[in-house]
């Protein structure tokens, strides 16, 4: 019955709200078009605020009503003691009923409705919801970044700061309008009660507040510096951790003098360092708050007594002020930890919106439509690209694939063949020049429908840690069973897949691959990413290497279905073995980002180029130095 009483409340907020799109952009789904996150911390933190106004505003009603209901019981035992010297107890009830009954109704039901809000808007409302809609919306925003911001960062470290702006800033605004209102409430209320029993209680009061502001003023912006800094380090070490674990077989194999360890441990020197450095300022921070707690305490018990025996003052004031004032030192103890927590998540804050806020460097025009393959044809014309460097990869190329045609590239490695396949993928943009699939310009076309056009079977497979039903279906995710095992069939990956097996039991098709495929061979994956391809069947297709770990009894088995596959289609191949590729319609050999020669495999031979020479070397037997011919750059 709880359950289902409490499940009405999750559904206030939707943790998965983004309204930063524009519908037009998500009907054809450009890249680059979400609204940005605010980069500067306060106006980050606002901007999720305003997404769960009314929810928060009765977070911070529930938080002042906790103060009062504090301050009000602990009154009402001066009250009480009051009473009870002023009536006999066979008529204190008679004579005291509604004071009774208000205190009792207020420690039994008042204070539980008010802690059941409190409860609920956190715990059902805020915490699940909001806290998660901090991260999805954090979380899209680093995906629509380009593929370079990826390449120049760990990849734990990002996830680690998605994580870390989620639950930072919900704590937050959790604890500035539930637990720090509270606070403050309790505090003005019992100036208040204090000052109405003895004015010099509430002057012993408002000192001890100014030492509070002071401590929080000049004691606490180290914490936030040291917290910055500590949110920084942890994400560095989950950052080495996690490439370590993600590259484990290199790792093995490689490091006998356990220099990946030293890697990492200059990681964890480091947050600890920090962490050091931010328990001291913490140390200093709880004495100080000790010390002038017991000033506090001493100075309002001794105006109390004193005023008690002056008879000016009840006992039951003197039972209010000391119980007032000894659950101000316990919740002015609590709340320094709130607010060290306070200062710790601001600097986290900071630390995270650094890297999730960061406008993307790669976005779809404004007016980018879906683009329309009707032949295939790709031009590249006068491209030049250097990675921002000013010069040294690609200079005014131009280069024209008929649609249909057959391609392979050839050259040294670092002549620019895989730069010349990622420009045409648009994982960067050209720096000079232009490319266009069938006379539209791909700068003008949406990245998700220039990427759904073209099928690409890399020799760095990497598989995602999910099943190998939806490794394969990942680019077609509406496929049937069927068309996934036809696929896989064609692949020749059929004969291992039933043998799968995870470690949760599950086999075959719904068995995981572990990350990055790990938990397959470099074949395996392989023929797992050529089923994939063969399932997308984009009308144009790029080979890098795409059968490299294959056997070569696996890979004359699949052939077949690769020649099928490419039949209709736009093909560019880049190999290794320039065997392979001999038979393309057309090669096109590059040397330092230029198009040295072209044309088929025996008129390169007979012309006695840097094709011929390349040949000869891989005929003879030999591959050497920088004569080397690779598919990746």
């Amino acid at each position: 019955m709880m359950d289902r009483l409490l499940q009405r409340f999750e559904t206030i907020l939707d943790p998965f709200e983004d309204e930063g799109e524009a519908p037009e952009d998500r009907a054809v789904n450009r890249s680059g078009h979400l609204d940005p996150l605010p980069d500067e911390t306060n106006r980050f933190i606002w901007h999720f605020a305003k997404q769960a106004k009314w929810p928060l505003i009765g977070l911070l009603v529930t938080g002042g009503l906790t103060g009062l209901v504090e301050a009000i019981m602990f009154t009402g035992v001066g009250w009480l003691v009051d009473a009870m010297e002023s009536s006999s107890p066979a008529t204190f009830i008679a004579e005291n009923f509604w004071l009774v009954a208000g205190l009792a109704f207020l420690t039994l039901i008042g204070r539980a409705i008010v802690l059941f809000a409190s409860s609920v808007l956190e715990e059902q409302v805020i915490s699940p919801s909001f806290y998660n809609r901090i991260r999805w919306q954090s979380y899209r925003r680093v995906m629509e970044q380009a593929y370079a911001f990826f390449q120049n960062d760990f990849a734990g470290r990002i996830a680690q700061k998605v994580q870390q702006a989620g639950q930072a800033t919900g704590d937050f605004i959790t604890t500035v309008l539930q637990t720090f209102w509270s606070f403050v409430t309790f505090i003005i209320l019992t100036i208040s009660i204090l000052g109405a029993i003895d004015w010099r209680m509430s002057l012993v009061l408002a000192v001890w507040s100014l030492g509070y502001v002071w401590i929080v003023r000049n004691l606490l912006p180290k914490i936030r510096e040291y917290g910055r800094a500590s949110a920084d380090a942890r994400s560095v070490v989950s950052g080495r951790v996690v490439d370590s674990f993600t590259n484990i077989l290199a790792v093995k194999l490689f490091d006998s003098t356990r220099r990946e360890d030293q890697f990492v441990k200059d990681g964890f020197r480091r947050l600890v360092d920090a962490t050091r450095r931010t328990t001291r300022a913490l140390t200093t921070v709880r004495t100080t708050v000790a010390v002038l707690n017991g000033l506090m305490m001493t100075g309002v018990g001794w105006v109390a007594i004193a005023g008690w025996q002056a008879g000016t003052i009840t006992s039951g004031g003197v039972a209010a002020a000391l119980g007032l004032v000894l659950r101000l030192n316990q919740m002015s103890g609590w709340m320094m930890f709130n607010i060290n927590g306070l200062v710790r998540n601001y600097g986290t804050i900071q630390d995270a919106v650094g890297t999730i806020t960061r406008l993307p460097t790669l976005i779809d025009r404004a007016e980018a439509e879906p683009l329309e393959v009707t032949m295939g044809e790709i031009r590249y014309d006068g491209v030049t690209f250097h990675y921002g460097k000013g010069g040294g990869v690609i200079d005014h190329l131009d280069l024209t694939i008929r649609a249909g045609e057959k391609v392979g590239l050839v050259g040294r490695s670092g002549a620019g063949k895989t730069t010349l396949v990622n420009l045409l993928l648009r994982l960067y943009d050209v720096e000079g020049g232009r490319i266009t699939i069938d006379g539209q310009d791909i700068a003008e076309m949406t990245q998700a429908s220039l990427r759904s056009a073209i099928g690409v079977v890399t020799q760095d497979t990497a598989l995602l840690h999910r099943s190998i039903r939806d490794n394969i279906a990942f680019g077609r995710p509406s496929a049937t069973d069927e068309e996934v095992f036809a696929a896989a069939r064609r692949a020749n990956a059929d004969g291992f897949i039933p043998t799968l097996r995870d470690p949760k039991g599950r086999t075959g098709y719904e068995a995981t691959v572990g990350e990055r495929g790990i938990k397959l061979s470099g074949g395996q994956r392989q023929r797992i990413a050529i089923a994939r391809v063969l399932l997308k069947d984009a009308p144009i297709l790029i080979l890098d290497e795409a059968t490299s770990a294959l056997d070569s009894e696996v890979e004359a088995a699949i052939q077949d279905n690769l020649a099928t596959m490419m039949e209709g289609k736009t093909v560019i191949v880049i190999a290794h073995r320039l065997s392979t590729i001999a038979a393309l319609d057309r090669l096109i050999v590059l040397d330092e980002g230029r198009i040295v020669e072209e044309g088929r495999h025996a008129d390169l031979v007979a012309k006695g180029g840097l094709y011929a020479d390349l040949w000869h070397r891989q005929s003879g037997g030999f591959l050497g130095g920088e004569q080397e011919v690779e598919a990746a750059e």
